[in-house]
């Protein structure tokens, strides 16, 4: 099995999960007590943040290809960015390390196209949200994605993961207005939801839908297994 590397923390949080899910999938493949190698970096969340607050994506880039050289020179065989709004310089992370990454996009597009969708709903932050490099990936397999119409719907799941999920802090009220968001997306066609942000399965799940709902952390820590246990 190849060696996983995961820049992490990004948030803590969800990286947890990733960790959960690399070795109960590697395991549900292998049994017994096999479990991964996975190499987690866990990256200050602040610093990721703030790069990204000031659009400032050479910084963010920098920060994250760090991260990524530490893994592969601590023998990493692949990479994965545990963040879908990590993704924003996903390609130049590509370029500059000699090492496959696991693109939590392209994982995500392949699984909605499994189920013969064509419109599905976007949950994430505001940069995966209102910039083009999620829904573009998306859309170049036949997918079209929606988002909240609402400025202060957006703002309030930027807020929440923020300074709740990104904390690991679940809260109710919380829960209900993101089944209510992703309910109003669901009337107005969409087929589908990508929780598009690793800390949003912490809240909700496909338990609180009659629609599929992609899971980003799940598919991408499978998409990964499966990778690792590639020839």
């Amino acid at each position: 099995m190849k060696r996983i590397g995961l820049v992490g923390g990004i948030s803590w949080a969800s990286t947890l999960d990733y960790y959960r899910l690399i070795n109960e999938e590697t395991n549900k493949h292998l049994g017994s007590l096999n479990f991964a190698e996975c190499i987690i970096y866990s990256v200050n969340f602040e610093h990721f943040r703030k790069s990204n607050a000031a659009h400032d994506w050479d910084s963010t880039f920098r920060l994250l290809l760090a991260a990524a050289l530490h893994l592969k020179d601590a023998g990493a065989d692949l990479i994965l960015l545990g963040a879908n709004t990590a993704h924003i310089v996903a390609e130049r992370i590509a370029e500059a390390i000699p090492l496959p990454l696991i693109d939590i996009r392209t994982a995500t597009a392949n699984a909605i196209k499994s189920y013969g969708i064509k419109k599905v709903g976007l949950l994430g932050t505001v940069f995966t949200m209102e910039l083009d490099f999620y829904k573009d990936r998306i859309s170049g397999y036949g997918i079209e994605t929606s988002i909240p119409a609402s400025k202060q719907e957006i703002d309030f799941i930027e807020d929440t993961l923020l300074h709740e999920l990104g904390k690991g802090l679940i809260k109710a009220d919380t829960k209900h207005e993101y089944i209510r968001i992703a309910n109003k997306l669901i009337a107005e066609g969409a087929e589908g939801i990508i929780l598009g942000c690793t800390e949003i399965p912490l809240l909700i799940s496909q338990e609180d839908f009659t629609v599929p709902i992609f899971n980003t952390t799940q598919i991408h820590a499978h998409a990964a297994v499966e990778f690792a246990l590639s020839n």
